[in-house]
């Protein structure tokens, strides 16, 4: 069902946390839909120097977040910009048929965290 690398981003996520003094914050989902992921950004010379979550959500959620943070962190912001969901997916070795729609939430998160800072900038 779950790839190895799912379970071991599951089971030992990096980057959890939260940035005080962010330089953007995107926050995505509902505890009604029952994912809520927020995404913490610190940038400089335009390079995405920290990049941390916090997510409270199913086995994906979590493991797509950790897994975005660490694609994200040390890129430029437009680098940062163009991870897509396949890439995501693809460093995950996968994902279950039907949680693609969830895998998503991350990186929409991680776009409101930049476009947070830009919009601050």
């Amino acid at each position: 069902m779950y790839s190895k690398k799912i379970i071991e981003e599951f089971t030992n996520p990096k980057n959890v946390g939260i940035i005080e003094n962010a330089d953007g914050v995107g926050e995505v989902g509902s505890t009604i839909d029952g994912d809520v992921i927020t995404v913490y950004v610190k940038v400089n010379d335009d390079v995405l120097t920290d990049v941390k979550f916090k997510t409270f959500g199913c086995v994906v959620a979590i493991s797509t977040s950790t897994m975005v943070t660490q694609l994200a962190k040390g890129k430029t912001v437009d680098e940062a910009l163009t991870i897509s969901n396949e890439d995501v997916q693809n460093a995950l070795g996968g994902l279950p048929s039907g949680k693609d729609r969830c895998s998503g939430f991350a990186l929409d998160a991680l776009h409101k965290a930049i476009e947070d800072y830009r919009n601050k900038a």
